[in-house]
């Protein structure tokens, strides 16, 4: 019995091991292209790419092939064929082609530690730099298989998958066939999958043979179609240029992953709103307010006025449904600014509707939040102030960068481009402010405004315009909820 449940516990045990280590990294891979370039974005450009070689008969052969039709590949090499062949990757390079890395001997990653897998990369990658004079950049593991640890391990290379195969490796497909598979996948955008040599295990040493007819009728009905035959740097090239002009032009969207992750974070705002009492700021306004105690130091406003640590106040909070989809719709951080402005603008006299009369705010002394909106936010009628250095301080910039991270879908590139200059400051505003500007419209009654400062010809009880002009780029990326 002892005996048995060992064995059992090993095998669970190597069944987690196998799973977290080899089978999920190989699925996440492939099916969400994550860490790996595997199908690219282009109007008439197809990536040739050929794997196991070099080999002294028919990889003189494809170059001539090439050559030709004045198309370019890359070749992922085996480095113990490279090593005898150095003459062959000082041809590729000469003729424009592009030399990856396909590990030193054709074996799977699942099969070696991870210090073994770096040490054939590092070694074929060193047999490359002597013929070439050049550092590979890119890599393919055997199969298209992957481990854990090949995604943290190469971080300097880009592995490189496909996005067809054809079986080319197997003599008895025949070039026939292997030709109608082809023509099946000749159109834009594709990486495809060939073998110039067959002396790997598993496949036919004369393979290459038919790959190589097939391969020429394939050229020749692309070269007749305006198809041009590039290497994987011009595919990446193209494919990142097609992606920058998609987000010029239409909003980015969330990956599976992010909307998991932003459903989460949805989620954990209901739960503090019924937790922490947050409540609407008016019907369809951006706001939710709560009505607490203000933890810090001593504000000066510019009205004059003063909020005392532990005077009520009513905090602000922005609806995060509404900020994502403003996020997600907009097509640019500006455009988002412009966004948020008009909210803003619209849930000002929405809020002094909820708060007029309402028994449970009317001893506030001001409102009160946290935002990454610093110039302009004055219009409003806020006094925008430091927040003092400390760990509120550090713990806020910190919400409001993963909150700016997980709303926006280029979240992280805005973060990277412009995290230097968001600057979470106190948006804080005195009531008399408050009511002077937009009492009017929530017609307040007279012992609401018995303190007020504001002459009736400068606000006459309406809100100001605002302009797109106040928030500049800088403030648009930091569009972020005023609290945690």
């Amino acid at each position: 019995m002892v005996g048995k449940r060992i064995m059992e516990n090993f095998l669970l045990w190597g069944f987690y091991f196998l799973t977290f280590y080899a089978f999920l990294p190989g699925i996440i891979s492939r099916t969400f292209g994550f860490r790996v370039f595997k199908r690219g974005r282009a109007e008439r450009e197809i990536a040739l790419t050929f794997d196991d070689g070099p080999d002294p008969v028919y990889t003189p052969q494809l170059l001539d092939l090439l050559k030709k039709y004045d198309a370019k590949a890359t070749f992922f090499v085996v480095g113990i064929h490279a090593e005898r062949h150095p003459e062959l990757l000082q041809r590729m390079h000469a003729e424009g082609h592009v030399i990856g890395i396909h590990n030193y001997v054709h074996k799977s990653n699942w099969l070696m530690r991870p210090r073994t897998v770096k040490k054939q990369i590092h070694r074929t990658s060193e047999i490359i730099r002597r013929a070439t004079g050049v550092r590979s950049a890119y890599y393919r593991p055997p199969w298209g298989i992957v481990n854990l640890f090949d995604f943290s391990n190469l971080g300097y290379l880009q592995i490189i998958l496909w996005s067809a195969l054809f079986g080319d490796w197997r003599k008895r497909v025949g070039a026939e066939r292997l030709k109608t598979r082809m023509m099946k996948k000749l159109r834009p955008g594709e990486v495809l999958l060939l073998h110039d040599c067959g002396a790997t295990f598993g496949a036919d040493q004369d393979a290459p043979a038919n790959m190589l007819i097939a391969l020429e009728s394939f050229l020749e009905a692309g070269r007749e179609r305006g198809y041009q035959f590039i290497h994987i740097t011009d595919m990446i090239a193209l494919t990142d240029r097609d992606r920058s002009k998609s987000r010029e032009t239409k909003p980015a969207t969330h990956g599976l992953f992010k909307r998991a992750l932003i459903a989460c974070w949805m989620g954990w705002e209901q739960v503090f709103h019924v937790l922490f009492r947050v409540k609407s700021g008016g019907e369809g306004s951006i706001f939710h307010i709560r009505l607490v105690p203000y933890p810090g130091q001593t504000l000066e406003l510019s009205d004059g006025r003063r909020i005392e640590h532990k005077d009520p106040v009513i905090e602000l909070h922005f609806d995060n449904h509404k900020l994502l989809r403003m996020m997600t719709e907009s097509r640019s951080m500006m455009h988002v600014a412009i966004m948020l402005i008009r909210e803003v603008q619209k849930g000002m006299p929405k809020l002094a509707q909820q708060l007029v009369g309402n028994k449970e705010y009317e001893h506030a002394k001001g409102l009160y939040g946290v935002s990454m909106i610093n110039r302009g936010a004055e219009q409003f009628g806020f006094s925008v102030l430091p927040i003092p250095k400390g760990l509120f301080d550090y713990s806020t910039r910190l919400y409001l960068k993963l909150l700016l991270r997980v709303l926006h879908p280029s979240g992280k590139k805005r973060l990277t481009e412009q995290g230097s200059r968001l600057d979470p400051r106190i948006i804080a505003m005195s009531m008399d402010q408050f009511w002077g500007r937009y009492g009017a419209e929530a017609n307040v009654k007279p012992e609401w405004k018995k303190t007020q400062l504001y002459e009736p010809k400068r606000h006459q009880g309406t809100r100001p315009e605002l302009t797109p002009a106040a928030y500049d780029s800088a403030n648009a990326a930091g569009a972020g909820e005023y609290t945690p």
